[in-house]
């Protein structure tokens, strides 16, 4: 019998080594996760000691052959060189290039045999897999994936690995549903749908909840959504402004202030222009609000998002409103957003009918829908 440890990064690293050094027979006996020796290993993150024993007296034929090969470029490497060396400049580079070459030819060999087993292990790791194609196949990034993938190493079955990646789901998008009161204020980039979504939540308030709400905008720069905006808040019979200064604002706020809510709804700006930013911020500490929500498109690309929550995050939005969940048919954004944020998610939208198509969800509801279990429609 032969009992070997293994000290490695993660499962898939020690099923790696175990094939190679112990055959195809070896069992693992025991596992745990450790720190590395001395002060350094305290700082860094966790490893797996892994313990795996072989009944076998004889090694496997693939680890003999492997096991020799890099017994026999150690050796070379290892060995002094018996032969007379002459005390010349160009015999010394030359067996500098001779151990050097060496040293290529031992890490392309492992490099081939590592490659080679660690398409068997993947093999082997079948639920592994399928969770991998749900992930991407309802487009959640790929650092999100990676992520999901280390939780899954001591899965034993696809029940078990779907069970892991809803709780990991569940950790990282997180729900608000905290009454809107006060000043609310909207804020995000051209085209999210903004202005339909602040016209939703003024009819849920005013039509649905009997508050009393107040409608502000900022974006004067679409005269076709003054107009819009406009005409909501005739149907519902509620006080609207629109502003075009600071002092504007400032006076806004105060004709509505016996309002019980007062939705703001400003003008799209790019995230990577910081001065378009600066004066938007301007406008919104005039208001005064702690209840400002970033809003984001469904169907916005992952690199973007993370390009739209660096250049808003000065304005200190407390949640995220999520819309257009009816135009799109993967709604893994969901997930990238919410991580990408790390704020609660507090309203989506699913669809042009004010005030029906927007509503609060739940977590056991996103995750379902990240995963592909549900839909929208």
């Amino acid at each position: 019998m032969i009992i070997k440890r293994y000290v490695v990064n993660d499962m898939n690293e020690a099923m790696t080594r175990i094939r190679y050094e112990l055959g195809k027979d070896a069992v693992i006996i025991s596992q745990r996760k450790i720190r590395r020796s001395g002060i350094s290993g305290f700082f860094k993150k966790k490893v797996l000691e892994v313990t795996a024993t072989t009944e076998s007296s004889h090694d496997s034929k693939e680890t003999q052959n492997y096991n020799a090969v890099k017994q026999l470029l150690e050796n070379s490497i290892d060995r002094k060189i018996e032969r007379p060396v002459e005390n010349t400049l160009d015999n010394f580079n030359g067996d500098k290039r001779i151990l050097k070459e060496i040293e290529e030819m031992k890490n392309a060999f492992t490099s081939f045999v590592d490659n080679t087993y660690k398409g068997n292990i993947e093999e082997e790791r079948q639920e592994i897999k399928e969770i991998k194609s749900i992930l991407k196949d309802n487009d959640i990034s790929e650092d999100i994936i990676e992520k999901i993938l280390d939780e899954l190493n001591e899965v034993e079955n696809i029940t078990e690995a779907l069970e892991k990646t809803k709780e990991f789901i569940e950790d990282r998008v997180r729900v608000s549903s905290e009454d809107l009161k006060g000043a609310v204020v909207l804020v995000g980039p051209t085209g999210v749908g903004k202005t339909t979504t602040i016209a939703k939540l003024a009819g849920r308030l005013s039509l649905v909840e009997k508050k009393k709400v107040g409608l502000i905008t900022v974006d004067t720069y679409r005269i076709g959504a003054v107009e819009q905006l406009k005409t909501y808040a005739d149907i519902m019979k509620i006080p609207f402004k629109v502003v075009f200064s600071i002092k504007d604002m400032e006076d806004a706020i105060e004709d509505m202030k016996n309002c019980e809510v007062i939705l703001v709804d400003t003008t799209g700006r790019s995230s990577k222009n910081v001065m378009q930013i600066s004066e938007l911020r301007a406008f919104i500490e005039k208001v005064n609000s702690e209840n400002i929500h970033l809003v984001i498109s469904s169907t916005t690309k992952n690199k973007d998002i993370d390009s739209i929550v660096e250049g808003y995050k000065t304005l200190g939005y407390k949640s995220v409103i999520i819309t257009k969940l009816d135009e799109t048919t993967t709604y893994g954004s969901i997930l990238n957003i919410a991580n990408s944020t790390k704020k609660p998610i507090s309203f989506i939208t699913t669809g042009q009918n004010v005030p029906e198509d927007i509503r609060l969800v739940t977590p056991n509801e996103i995750t379902g829908l990240i995963l592909g279990e549900d839909n929208i429609c």
